[in-house]
């Protein structure tokens, strides 16, 4: 029997929130175990701050956002802009998905505005595939662990990092509470209206997501959703389990 469990694992906090935290409220609801999981604190997202000040205060904006629906949150420990495809990153995410022993898994798609993202996409890929392999890792290897389903997010803002629009494969409606609890989860991520007004000239972070969620919205037909592209490389579960899980055959 499928072991309901989904695994986040993305670069940044505030991300999952951003991202696909809609779909997370509706896999909680369903008595789904929930875990997001960042790469690193976002030690970075700050334009006053130190980064040992920054990371303290974003750390426990994400776990308060987790704690809305119930998820367990989890940090890697990696530095912002300096995350790194190598042994010791590979090793910290056989360990996470060997703890969790996730059936769907969501992380960054292939190609994105920036390549800590890109980075995290490659990981938690490599991750998902071998955490099972028995020598991959000293941390116990879970009973019935196997292959996830694994689908990439979309890109924030929908574009790749050339500004093409990536069309997603599988449309989830977050339409009425579920958007609500995303929205009230990304709200707890404070800290990082203001870094984003003056890194990235950018505000009204709460209301940017509700406009992408619209848009993703009108290609179902609905008042808001998430999209995802899923991977079916070989080895990986070929049925698409979010359609699935919420009928999005019938819906469209």
């Amino acid at each position: 029997m499928l072991r309901r469990c989904v695994l986040t694992l993305l670069a940044h906090p505030d991300h999952a929130e951003i991202l696909c935290a809609g779909t997370l409220t509706r896999l909680a609801g369903l008595g789904w175990e929930v875990h997001i999981a960042t790469a690193t604190a976002g030690d970075c997202g700050t334009a006053t701050q130190s980064a040992a000040e920054i990371s303290r205060i974003r750390l426990d904006e994400a776990q308060s956002a987790a704690g809305l629906i119930g998820a367990n949150y989890h940090c890697l420990g990696m530095l912002d802009g300096r995350v790194c495809y190598d042994v010791g990153s590979l090793g910290m995410c056989f360990d996470l998905l060997r703890r969790v022993n996730p059936s769907l898994v969501l992380t960054h798609p292939r190609r994105d505005y920036m390549m800590d993202h890109e980075v995290v996409h490659q990981l938690a890929r490599a991750a998902s595939f071998v955490f099972a392999a028995r020598n991959v890792s000293d941390t116990p290897l879970p009973i019935g662990a196997v292959v996830p389903h694994l689908y990439y997010t979309d890109p924030i803002g929908g574009v790749d990092e050339l500004g093409w629009e990536i069309v997603p494969g599988t449309l989830v409606d977050i339409s009425g509470a579920a958007q609500q609890a995303k929205l009230r989860m990304l709200a707890c991520h404070a800290s990082q209206r203001e870094w984003l007004r003056h890194h990235h000239g950018m505000d009204e972070y709460v209301e940017a997501t509700r406009r992408r969620d619209a848009g993703r919205g009108r290609l179902l037909g609905v008042a808001a959703a998430e999209g995802f592209v899923q991977h079916r490389g070989h080895a990986y579960p070929g049925d698409d389990l979010l359609g699935e899980l919420f009928s999005l055959a019938k819906e469209r």
